[in-house]
């Protein structure tokens, strides 16, 4: 999925209207979380908010669209919500849900529909509002075009998700004449989850020593961006970057070689990170480190803020010491916050945060690709630096928030960049993975169309395919065409060390609806070179091959095989595959 800035944004022109919700106060006061406490005290003002926006099929009824919004509100009590000042700080006070009505909101001659949007969404999504989120619907010969927004302080990233997925289900009940989410149980309130937190045991003193050394460690403050900024006595406007690191590919290398190592993507980005800062500014890497607190799966399906921060320190570039300073961060996240830090969070100019998030690990999924769906940031000004990571089918990509100052774009934009070619670099090197099998090292690589006649060479080379080959290679060439334009496809092949191709097997990577939405990895084609069988080389391959799987997001591995290969049933066999269904052809 997309991550863009409100700024970057590029919007085809339309007409333009949100969905203006009245609420009504009670005297129900909920409880407030430590990130909401601290993110609505700073007051009244724009740029608070966080926005998904998604394309639809085509254009629903405006009363349709706001049937599906209300009932989402209804499902979730942070959109029930609003805070307001107390003699003791903000309180947060539960509303209910008044009448609603489509307000236009036009586009003036000269203005860019994203700037038209962006002056509805400060306005209306700021900490105070009442209510605090808005709908809002762009419709342009292109097609309709739905942002959901909010202040900050009911939503994180995971919760934009959960919106939308339950928006887009609640109008396809409206369109069908059904109740939305009869009979589904409604998910807890944020509010719970900050009561439950507030409940949780004390911190312990091996845990609230630790935080003290961190602290001690980035200067009794959160940690700062190692480099210079520029002047931090008031915030800049920001310059935001939007990277696109590593291609689907790529990715999946990456995670590959992390599985070769024995720790997370998440891990080797992080040491990536801590050799660019060690290079550039000789200091271990800092920064601020969000840290989802979900830690029950009964709060999978709730909007809410569910982040509570840590600090993450890493100053050993090795992927194994990152995989231990990402626990430790985890570990340190663990705890309130207000417990090890009191009622605020020390924070200084320049402070660095880094958040990272897997869309394919969450519980939580939108056709992010079918929806052209964007996470959209706000437009601020602000003395820090900010970088989100965020790992999807297609790919790493990366925004980074810092000030528009010529040392924050010499310094921020050199990291970046440093930062960029050494994952690249990285990727590249584990692009198809290495096999390790008998004492020799084997490479496997997406095939090329120079490598065509070698893998149908394979494919022929025992009695039962032998007799349903061609031997006219432009077919085959043809074929391979196909294949290399598909991102969902892999063609591997096994090279030994004189670059001659071994093995070979085709990956397909299908998306299914089954399986509560499983995404399934399909083997074809899977052959191993007559002297070279009987090394095991056929089982590190396939190996790789579910390693490149999971790290597509497939959960289920499957392959048809002819019923007359005994010896490859075996082999599957040993690999844990069960023959539990029947396989079925028909030549068409």
């Amino acid at each position: 999925m997309r991550l863009t800035n409100i700024a970057q944004l590029r919007l085809p022109f339309g007409h333009l209207s949100g969905y203006d919700l009245d609420v009504v106060p009670t005297d129900r006061l909920r409880p407030i979380s430590f990130d909401q406490r601290r993110h609505v005290g700073e007051g009244e003002r724009p740029g608070s908010w966080m926005a998904l926006s998604f394309r639809l099929p085509q254009s629903p009824p405006a009363d349709e669209l706001a049937a599906a919004w209300r009932a989402v509100v209804q499902r979730h009590g942070t959109l029930r919500t609003v805070a307001e000042p107390g003699p003791d700080g903000p309180v947060l006070r539960e509303v209910e849900i008044g009448d609603g009505r489509w307000v236009e909101h036009p586009v003036a001659p000269g203005q860019a529909v994203e700037d038209a949007l962006r002056r509805v969404l400060d306005a209306t999504c700021t900490p105070f509002a009442r209510p605090s989120h808005r709908l809002c619907l762009l419709e342009t010969a292109d097609g309709p075009t739905v942002v959901v927004a909010a202040d900050h302080s009911h939503v994180d990233m995971w919760s934009m998700l959960v919106l939308a997925r339950d928006l887009l289900a609640a109008l396809e009940a409206v369109r069908g004449g059904r109740t939305p989410f009869a009979g589904m149980p409604k998910p807890p309130d944020f509010a719970e989850h900050t009561a439950a937190l507030a409940e949780r045991p004390p911190v312990d003193d091996d845990l609230r020593a630790r935080w003290a050394e961190v602290m001690r460690g980035a200067g009794g403050v959160m940690p700062c961006f190692p480099l210079p900024l520029g002047p931090g006595d008031s915030p800049q406007p920001e310059r935001v970057e939007v990277r696109d690191v590593l291609d689907v590919d790529a990715s999946a290398a990456l995670g590959v070689r992390a599985a070769e190592e024995g720790v997370s993507t998440l891990s080797l980005v992080v040491a990536a990170m801590t050799r660019v800062t060690r290079e550039l500014a000789d200091r271990p890497l800092r920064a601020v480190f969000p840290v989802h607190s979900r830690y029950e799966p009964r709060w999978h399906d709730s909007a809410g803020w569910f982040i509570t921060n840590s600090v993450l320190t890493s100053a050993d570039p090795s992927p194994r010491a990152a995989a231990a300073a990402v626990r430790e961060a985890v570990r340190l996240g663990s705890c309130s916050l207000a417990d090890v830090l009191g009622e605020d969070m020390p924070t200084a100019p320049g402070m660095f945060a880094i958040s990272w998030l897997d869309l394919r690990r969450l519980p939580v999924r939108v056709d992010s690709r079918g929806l052209q769906a964007q996470y959209v940031g706000a437009a601020i000004r602000t003395d820090g630096v900010m970088l989100w990571f965020v790992l999807d089918e297609s790919g790493l990509h990366l925004r980074c928030r810092y000030p528009d100052t010529d040392e924050a774009r010499h310094h921020v934009g050199r990291w970046l960049d440093r930062l960029v070619t050494e994952l690249r670099a990285e990727a590249s090197e584990a692009v198809g993975g290495l096999l390790k099998v008998g004492g020799r090292r084997y490479r496997v690589q997406r095939a090329r169309r120079t490598d065509v006649p070698a893998v149908v060479g394979l494919l022929s080379d025992d009695p039962i395919a032998a007799v349903r080959e061609s031997p006219e290679l432009a077919r085959y060439e043809a074929a391979y065409d196909v294949i290399a334009g598909d991102p969902a496809q892999y063609l591997a092949v096994v090279r030994d060390d004189e670059g001659t191709v071994v093995a070979t097997v085709q990956l397909s990577v299908v998306p299914g609806l089954s399986r509560a939405g499983a995404t399934r990895l399909e083997l074809e084609g899977v052959r191993v070179a007559s002297p070279w069988r009987g090394r095991g080389i056929g089982t590190a391959m396939l190996a790789w091959a579910h390693d490149h799987g999971r790290a597509r997001g497939a959960s289920l591995a499957q392959l048809a095989t002819d019923t007359d290969r005994v010896d490859a049933h075996r082999f599957y066999a040993r690999l844990g595959y069960e023959a539990t269904h029947v396989g079925m052809k028909l030549p068409l």
